[in-house]
């Protein structure tokens, strides 16, 4: 088998981000990445299957949700499965009880009253008032925690924060990323220009969050996207978890993590996939070009 050479960064400039990454034109891509690994023991649990026996390409671990020790510990045992980290800057909803990772005293404008994260209701607050220096000591520890248990991360992405949320705090994640030699997730139209400008390759279409679809009918409409898919590098951010919805966890939306662990394992998705032609890939390859930036 001939092997493809590997892209260059400057090749990634005036092209779509597929053909950038080596794939011929025409192709289409697809990264269906597991977001939130690390939040509940069921979402670990499902990520797990969805990965190993469904159609997803990876997953993002959120460094300081409650389940992270466990995650860390399955990443450990599973160290072909390819992960990014989920920066996390917001909790879920009250009954979440997260903390940063730094020192609370290091990091005060990203807390709230009570020394804990703000809510993703209350992400403008957090925007308005969070000090970018303060923003970077949580990031750095965050991605610090990763690496200094041994793995190997092939991205950063954003929990809750579309492309961080500010302009800034963009740039601060392209320049953590590009420092660690990793690649990062960048879907808004401005990130997306900003990174393009770089010969840094962003995906080619509108950005899929499973959240942002309603459960009655879900499937069918995951279905005819994939029939749909056009040629390039596209992403789909998916959130399955297995089981009832634990009592003390009411907000995680476990109706759709249950429709998008069972969309991700059917077996006429992966059939619908084969059929389309759809090559399912992870951000390894963007990390490729990003690290030599």
């Amino acid at each position: 088998m001939t092997q493809q050479a590997e892209p260059t960064r400057g090749e990634a400039q005036g092209r779509t981000a597929a053909q950038a990454l080596g794939f011929p034109v025409g192709a289409r891509v697809l990264i269906i990445n597991c977001d939130d690994l690390g939040i509940h023991p069921s979402v670990n649990a499902a990520v797990l299957e969805a990965v190993r026996q469904g159609v997803a390409s990876s997953t993002s671990l959120m460094v300081p949700a409650p389940a992270a020790a466990q995650a860390l510990e399955l990443l450990h045992a599973e160290p072909e499965m390819p992960f990014g980290i989920h920066l996390t800057l917001t909790r879920d909803g009250p009954a979440h009880r997260w903390a940063p990772v730094s020192a609370r005293d290091d990091v005060p404008s990203l807390l709230d009253e009570h020394g804990l994260l703000h809510t993703s209701a209350e992400s403008a607050q957090l925007l308005e008032r969070a000090r970018i220096e303060e923003v970077e000591r949580e990031l750095r520890a965050q991605i610090d925690t990763v690496v200094r248990h041994g793995l190997d991360p092939t991205h950063l992405d954003w929990h809750v924060l579309a492309d961080g949320g500010r302009g800034d705090v963009l740039e601060l994640t392209i320049a953590l990323a590009l420092e660690h030699g990793l690649a990062a997730r960048v879907w808004l139209d401005d990130g997306r220009r900003r990174a393009r400008a770089r010969g840094l390759p962003v995906v080619d279409h509108d950005f899929l969050d499973s959240f942002a679809l309603p459960i009655a009918g879900k499937a069918e409409r995951l279905l005819q996207l994939l029939r749909d898919l056009p040629a390039g590098l596209s992403e789909w951010a998916v959130h399955p978890a297995l089981g009832a919805e634990p009592t003390t966890a009411a907000d995680l939306g476990w109706a759709v993590r249950r429709s998008d662990h069972a969309f991700l394992v059917s077996p006429l998705t992966r059939d619908v996939v084969a059929a389309e032609g759809i090559v399912l890939t992870d951000y390894e390859r963007l990390q490729r070009v990003w690290s030599r930036g």
